[in-house]
């Protein structure tokens, strides 16, 4: 256990260094259980008065957001909000009840401590209950907790001021300039991915079964993020280390601790942006509505706003896409030898965590000026499937159900891995619990699992096609976009969620809150552009179809006698496979698509906590 002191600034009383080594600070039983805290969690809002500031002189007006408070518009702050989240609480509530406690214990940890971890609709919270993932869940978090689950242990001793101490990176001089007028704790522990840990591996209950239905001897690994990254190449100790926070929490040298040290003193080292951004833009864009300026004002547009932008910062970097293809094509005989690598430049699984719903996919399209003559995933705004089925879509998702039944799509009746192609993280070792599922990926001749996959498309004689200026074989071209999508809450998990509730509305309200916004739209990850020159087109036989005839459309496919994605079929056997062991260059580097947001809010505004908003289905 890392020695840790607490000297605050208006401290009388030192104790000795041997005792401080030895002092629990938790003084509680390990796991922090309902009712166990003397000393509740501050709420958020009072943080603010401290650690809500303008960016230090030092940073310039340009440079991102550096004080503590973005954290208020990203979904760990929200997490008690995200309507999601409570549809899916209540399905798993019905499948297994009491089960859900685990779930509020991470998205509401006050909520749990104060003994609603029963909560099974969001009306059941009270309104310091929607802090979520809150300042003082992290900051007093010791390493004497449990891995995952939210097996968390919180410090819960009252220093020399009265106060607990708040855990960070910093360590201060006795009275000196800078020093907090809370008690403190500089703790390693803070900074580590193992913090990250506490909450981001989640198993059930259930035990895990093979294709056969035989237990394998484990729990169901229903998330395994922390894992992931703990068996890959950035939790190695040398110069490729990266921590979650590395990543998600990006350090900021010349730190104010708080407001009123603003351009008088600084951290060199140690402190770090609260982005904690991931990949749900279209969740932070609905809380926006619900809860921003134009909703209940519970939380200012600035802040979901500088979200949405760090988000699209951080997403372009997260993956790679190389298209390696002819320089000519003729449409008479079609394309081949038409290649594409998608590279995982996280530290975990792409995509990872909570699985339901969720996949990712290759987009391409082939236009000679307006047509589509070929495609493959194709993603059109509004789709009420997800992604256009075809045999070549290549998918990217995690899919469990109930073996005894095929039942798909509810957390807590998973017990078996259909597929997990998701691309592992560079340097993935071999475990059990963050293998891939499926014959997708070989292992490398180091005994890691690739991190990337190498998927070719062949397209059939396109005779349909005629030539748009015949007088000129020279000004022909092929445009062909390829895209890398996520989409986290396909419309058929929403509906999904609105049809198997039946407890309360929080399925319907989320379906509305959708519709409202005009859908979940797929995001961006990377993107290729190619132009072939033409040399050759088909003669139309009479009565030939059109291009856009031969689009596949999506389609339903049964699992067990349940509904999934047509993309979840195709991952689970009729993809067309390559060796993944073979990464050909193909020289086509792709690029990240972001956008950033604008607010001319007022950063210092915060709305306080009021009502929530309910809303019925519309019929």
């Amino acid at each position: 256990m890392p020695l840790r002191r607490s000297f605050g600034l208006f401290s009388t009383t030192l104790l000795p260094l041997a005792a401080l080594a030895l002092w629990p600070r938790t003084g509680q039983a390990i796991p922090t259980e309902p009712g166990t805290l003397t000393n509740d969690l501050a709420e958020s809002a009072s943080c603010q008065n401290c650690h809500s500031y303008p960016n230090a002189f030092a940073h310039g007006s340009d440079a991102p957001y550096a004080p503590f408070f973005g954290w208020q518009g990203t979904l760990m702050a929200n997490a008690a909000r995200d309507p999601v989240f409570w549809a899916g609480v209540a399905i798993a509530d019905q499948d297994h009840p009491g089960e859900t406690e685990v779930c509020i214990r991470c998205h509401s940890a006050r909520a749990f401590l104060n003994g609603r971890g029963n909560a099974t609709s969001i009306d059941e919270l009270m309104p310091a209950d929607f802090d979520g993932v809150a300042c003082e869940l992290c900051h007093r978090m010791t390493d004497e907790g449990l891995m995952g689950n939210a097996q968390y242990a919180l410090d819960d001793i009252l220093g020399p001021t009265g106060t607990v101490s708040r855990h960070g990176p910093w360590s201060y001089v006795e009275g000196s300039l800078g020093a907090p007028a809370h008690e403190w704790v500089q703790d390693p522990f803070t900074g580590s991915s193992e913090l990250c840990g506490t909450c981001h591996d989640v198993t059930t209950d259930r035990q895990r079964v093979d294709d056969e239905g035989n237990e394998v001897g484990m729990l169901f690994n229903e998330q395994r993020t922390y894992s992931e990254w703990l068996g890959s190449a950035y939790a190695q100790p040398g110069e490729g280390f990266a921590s979650c926070q590395d990543c998600h929490m990006p350090a900021v040298t010349d730190m104010p601790g708080c407001n009123d040290n603003v351009d008088e003193f600084s951290h060199p080292t140690g402190g770090r942006r609260h982005d904690l951004v991931g990949a749900n833009r279209s969740m932070v864009e609905l809380l926006r509505a619900e809860y921003g300026n134009d909703g209940t004002q519970e939380v200012d547009n600035f802040f979901f706003d500088l979200s949405l932008e760090r988000m699209d910062e951080f997403l372009a970097t997260a993956a790679t896409l190389e298209v390696d293809a002819p320089g000519t094509v003729d449409l008479g005989e079609g394309l081949g030898d038409f290649q594409v690598t998608v590279t995982n430049n996280t530290g975990h699984k792409l995509p990872s965590g909570y699985s339901e719903g969720r996949i990712m996919w290759i987009e391409v399209v082939a236009r000679y000026g307006e047509e589509v003559v070929w495609s493959s995933g194709q993603w059109e705004a509004g789709n009420a499937k997800g992604p256009a089925a075809d045999d070549q879509l290549r998918s990217y998702e995690g899919v469990a159900q109930e073996w005894s039944s095929g039942t798909t799509l509810h957390l807590l009746l998973n017990d078996h891995w259909v597929v997990d192609n998701r691309i592992p993280p560079l340097g993935l070792a071999q475990n059990p619990q963050t293998d891939p599922v499926g014959d997708r990926y070989t292992l490398q001749e180091d005994g890691t699992w690739p991190n990337f996959d190498v998927t070719s498309y062949t397209f059939e004689s396109a005779p349909q096609v005629q030539d748009a200026t015949p007088g000129d074989d020279n000004d022909d071209t092929l445009d062909v976009s390829v895209r890398l999508l996520y989409l986290i809450n396909t419309p058929e998990y929403i509906e999904f969620l609105a049809d198997e509730n039946k407890t309360n509305e929080a399925g319907n309200d989320v379906e509305m809150m959708f519709d409202d916004l005009g859908g979940a739209e797929p995001i961006v990850l990377a993107e290729d552009t190619r132009s072939l020159m033409i040399v050759g087109f088909g003669e139309a036989p009479s009565g030939s179809t059109t291009a856009a005839d031969e689009t596949a459309g999506p389609s339903d496919t049964t699992n067990g006698g349940n509904e999934t994605t047509a993309a979840a079929s195709t991952a689970a056997g009729t993809e067309t496979e390559t060796d993944p062991g073979q990464n050909d260059d193909g020289g086509g580097g792709g690029c990240g698509c972001s956008s950033t947001g604008d607010s001319n809010a007022a950063w210092w505004l915060l709305a306080p906590l009021g009502l929530m908003l309910r809303r019925r289905r519309r019929h």
